[in-house]
């Protein structure tokens, strides 16, 4: 297929991410657009998500979509090839609920334990645990969330893996660890271990030097 297809990102942004690599998997060749969110936004981008004013962008043909996991659901219909959702409509709803598990509960929870003023920190980081033991419970002893490759659940928990770690090193915050939740800290691993996944992450020193510049503004 020989579409346009674009991205409007930033470098350092989760959803940015899953957006390419969601692609990568597929193999569907894109154009990438940096954006600069923090200080000059595009005509573009303002353009093409006039409400929100944010990335990720995806283009196709012209045509604007917004919002992550709308992004990746509309990928996965216009690519068959390397699906990323179950076939059966019961296994594809039971991944839906957990993406919007991660984005509705465990995502905020996660950023409110680590970014939150030290007299909330205890109770928002029991919080973010709880959601972190429910959402290790969906891996089931599984390699990932997809079963044996990589899926819609995987990419949406990206988060969880060098942008949380990069977090609590720069924080000293610990969440996420081996003791806690060994499974999911070997899904961690495995995911970032991927070469599709590894070839696509932000470079964890600038990420680690972003953090700490965010953390001190």
């Amino acid at each position: 297929m020989g579409e346009e297809v674009k991205v409007f990102g930033f470098w350092a942004s989760p959803y940015s991410h899953r957006v390419e690599l969601a692609l990568s998997l597929k193999g569907v060749p894109y154009e990438y657009i940096e954006e600069d969110i923090l200080k000059n936004k595009s005509d573009l981008l303002l353009k093409y998500n006039p409400i929100h004013k944010k990335v990720p962008v995806f283009l196709h043909e012209g045509k604007p979509v917004v919002e992550s996991i709308v992004i990746l659901e509309y990928i996965e219909e216009t690519w068959k090839v390397n699906p990323i959702l179950p076939q059966n409509p019961y296994d594809k709803a039971i991944d839906r609920f957990w993406i919007k598990f991660i984005d509705d509960k465990c995502l905020p929870a996660v950023r409110k334990a680590t970014f939150s003023p030290e007299n909330e920190r205890e109770t928002a980081v029991e919080e973010a645990c709880e959601c972190l033991k429910t959402l290790e419970s969906a891996l089931n002893g599984k390699r990932f969330f997809g079963g044996d490759a990589i899926g819609m659940v995987d990419i949406a928990a990206n988060f969880l893996t060098i942008w949380l770690r990069t977090i609590q090193e720069a924080t000293g915050l610990e969440v996420l660890s081996v003791e806690k939740f060994p499974d999911l800290f070997k899904w961690t691993d495995d995911f970032i271990s991927c070469s599709v996944v590894k070839e696509s992450l932000p470079p964890t020193d600038k990420l680690l030097s972003f953090v700490k510049a965010s953390l001190s503004q």
